[in-house]
């Protein structure tokens, strides 16, 4: 497994849920969307894409979406108010804040703990 392996799987996977979004609400009977967190999902999920067929690289590219899902994981866990709205604007719930975290795992031990692609694998 490389990093860019983890980013073309990560970034297909966001950007399919970003589509997904908005054809139902709740996603998968669970998740809060709307239109503004369907197009994070898929702004998210051509970031990965664009490392892993880009110089920025597959490595930079789940660092930094990895630093931004925590971040976002925090703002949710601590900042949700009335009507589970992230900053007010964006649909949000107790599953989304742990979903954002555990991708944020995920991106992070990927950008960290991968090789970015094939070549750096020592043979």
């Amino acid at each position: 497994m490389t990093a860019r392996l983890a980013a073309i799987v990560l970034g297909i996977i966001f950007v399919l849920l970003g589509l997904l979004g908005f054809f139902t609400d709740p996603m998968l009977g669970l998740f809060a969307v709307n239109s503004l967190h369907n197009l994070i999902h898929i702004a998210s999920g051509i970031v990965l894409l664009a490392g892993a067929y880009s110089s920025l690289g597959s490595g930079p590219a789940l660092k930094i979406i990895g630093v931004v899902y925590v971040l976002i994981a925090i703002l949710g866990f601590f900042l949700t108010g009335a009507g589970d709205m992230l900053l007010g604007v964006i649909a949000n719930n107790a599953a989304d804040n742990w979903l954002h975290l555990i991708f944020a795992v995920v991106m992070l031990v990927a950008g960290f703990g991968l090789p970015d692609d094939d070549r750096a694998i020592p043979m």
